[in-house]
Order: C-alpha cells, then sequence, then structure tokens
C-alpha cells in the first residue's frame, strides 16, 4: 500500500498475507484525488472511510491534514494492519471504529463528516443502499463530498447530490456533493 500524496506522501506499508479486502488502486486513488483537491480542501475537514480495509484511503486523508479521520472496519485483520499503520505514522487523529458500518451509520448524528469514502465489498447485497442510506441520514454536512467506489453494473446518477461518475480502468466512483440548502427570504 502506497500513500500518494501530503505529508506521508510515498510512503509504503506491506500488507499482511491473508487480506481479504480489494484496495483501491494506486492509479485510480491518484486520479481520484487528483480531481478531489479541485472540490475541497481537505485541511481541517472531519472525515469517515467506510469499509476501510487496507485504510489506504484514511491513510491518504490523514496525509492532505484532515483534522479528524473515522475508519470502520469490520475484519479483525484489516483493523489490526489500519491501528498498526496509524501507530506508525503517529497519527493521532485516526479513529479507528472495529465494527459493522451499517450500524455504525445508523448511530451517527446528522451533519458529522466534510468527507465521506465508501469502498463496500464489490458482493455486499447491500451495496446498492448504501448511498441512499448516507444520504438519508444527512450525515454528510452541507457543502460535503461522498464518495461511493462501486462495480460498473451500478448506477447511482437518479439519487440527490449526484455530481458524476469516475471511472478509471476498472474502478468506478459515483461522487455526490450536499448542495447547501437555499434559505428563501
Amino acid at each position: 500500500m502506497r500513500i500518494i500524496s501530503g505529508k506521508y506522501g510515498r510512503r509504503r506499508f506491506s500488507v499482511p498475507a491473508g487480506f481479504r479486502a480489494r484496495p483501491t488502486t494506486d492509479f485510480a486513488k491518484e486520479n481520484l484525488f487528483n480531481v478531489l483537491s479541485n472540490l475541497t480542501d481537505f485541511e481541517d475537514s472531519d472525515a469517515l472511510d467506510l469499509f476501510a480495509g487496507t485504510g489506504s484511503i484514511s491513510f491518504e486523508l490523514l496525509s492532505r491534514e484532515c483534522r479528524q479521520v473515522t475508519t470502520v472496519e469490520k475484519e479483525n485483520l484489516h483493523a489490526a494492519f489500519i491501528a498498526k499503520v496509524g501507530k506508525e505514522l503517529k497519527a493521532g487523529n485516526l479513529l479507528l471504529i472495529r465494527g459493522d458500518a451499517f450500524r455504525f451509520l445508523h448511530a451517527t448524528r446528522p451533519d458529522s463528516y466534510d468527507f465521506i469514502f465508501a469502498d463496500p465489498p464489490y458482493n455486499l447485497k447491500e451495496l446498492a443502499k448504501i448511498p441512499r442510506l448516507i444520504l438519508d441520514r444527512r450525515i454528510l454536512k452541507q457543502g460535503g463530498i461522498f464518495v461511493m467506489e462501486h462495480p460498473a453494473a451500478y448506477d447511482f446518477s437518479s439519487l440527490p447530490f449526484f455530481s458524476r461518475h469516475l471511472v478509471y480502468g476498472s474502478v468506478n466512483f459515483s461522487l455526490f456533493i450536499r448542495e447547501e440548502e437555499r434559505k428563501d427570504a
């Protein structure tokens, strides 16, 4: 696993044998963050990484100076790896939640995060429900960005706040931006 940019840029970490996670490719991650850097400034943002796997996205966010990164990972081996890398980086602003992402989402308060990234297992039967759950629960702050990594077979363009669909090789991302709500005078 490689951190692309920021204060931890170009650092590499060896993922232990036995990992079942499908990490976001470096090519896709680099291109995604190039797009995101034109849309937001991560510095002083609160971010959420759901189904974190290797923690690659979490560490990219930490490297780009997020104020707090909450990482949710259910698999013990994966969570232990994330904790180990976080300790090596001395990342005191990493909050690791070892648990189920859906339970976490149901317990999260509205307007909690400036940035949310979700990369569920592609064979997860509830995958299609994740964007609606995040958007309906309004855990994304106004002006915040939500990125969903998913197989090509899914189309989330009819959902509220959908901004664009990005494809890098075999990796698909749907971007949602929670627009500022207008206050009528």
